[in-house]
């Protein structure tokens, strides 16, 4: 009973953390589609500034530099509209989950089997560590509502 009642906080506290994500990623690229460019590079190299002090060859300030350079009208358009139907999806995912909708578990879980997909499909490009760990903490997620789903139709049909 107590193991139940902590793996469901658990999964209040990962939704919750799932919908502050959204948040932060609709925010995130409405900032990217309004800023321009300049104001892009500009905040490339403030941010870089103490790197840029140290070592003006920098692999990694060199890289971000580029980045910065490069990032054209097009992939700031698409990277934006990436984030703003991500955010929007993680936030309503989120809420309905919360307001413990039956339907929104099954396709919460599907959705956030296309991100876990398409972030192996990355990972297997970049080798990236952080999005290897992100993966892993989705796949968390998604056992924990997989776990919250069972319970809810345990509730519901008992038999």
């Amino acid at each position: 009973m107590v193991a139940s009642i902590r793996l469901h906080r658990l999964f209040q506290v990962a939704v919750v953390v799932k919908g502050i994500d959204g948040v932060l990623e609709l925010v995130g690229g409405v900032l990217l589609l309004l800023v321009g460019p300049a104001a892009l590079h500009h905040l490339g190299v403030l941010l870089a500034r103490h790197e840029l002090a140290d070592e003006p060859d920098d692999w990694v300030v060199m890289a971000l530099r580029h980045l910065a350079e490069s990032f054209s009208v097009e992939t700031r358009h698409f990277a934006s509209a990436y984030l703003i139907g991500h955010g929007v999806l993680k936030i309503f995912l989120a809420v309905t989950l919360l307001r413990e909708r039956l339907w929104a578990f099954p396709t919460a879980l599907s959705v956030l089997a296309i991100f876990v997909a398409y972030q192996l499909h990355r990972f297997a490009r970049t080798h990236s560590i952080v999005l290897l760990a992100l993966t892993i903490v989705d796949i968390v997620v998604m056992a924990l509502i997989w776990r919250e789903y069972r319970s809810r139709l345990e509730s519901v049909d008992p038999a």
